[in-house]
């Protein structure tokens, strides 16, 4: 019997964390994030705006509504960071980039 272990395909389990105020500001600054088997995190560029020579990237901004109906993938951390409250937001954690259910001590 394998009762702690086994995951549904369709399961919606993710973490949120609020940080500062939580979610006060109106708009706010969306940056996404990949978690790798290897526990290192990079950057996803994939839904972001391109740009031409040096100038910077586009800032992804979304309205609160926006921000309360996002849901991550299994290895997707969602950073969500306020406008003109920046010490306030929410990060948005999938149940795989949480690393609660990794292998610690895989060979």
């Amino acid at each position: 019997m394998h009762t702690g272990r086994m995951f549904r395909r369709d399961a919606q389990t993710f973490l949120i964390h609020l940080f500062g105020r939580g979610l006060d500001d109106e708009r706010y600054v969306v940056e996404t994030y990949r978690s790798l088997p290897s526990g290192e995190i990079r950057p996803v560029e994939a839904g972001q705006p391109k740009t031409k020579g040096r100038r910077r990237q586009r800032r992804k901004i979304v309205s609160r509504k926006a921000v309360r109906e996002m849901r991550p993938e299994r290895d997707e951390i969602i950073v969500c960071t306020g406008v003109t409250l920046a010490r306030s937001g929410v990060q948005i954690w999938g149940l795989g980039a949480t690393g609660i259910f990794a292998a610690r001590h895989a060979r």
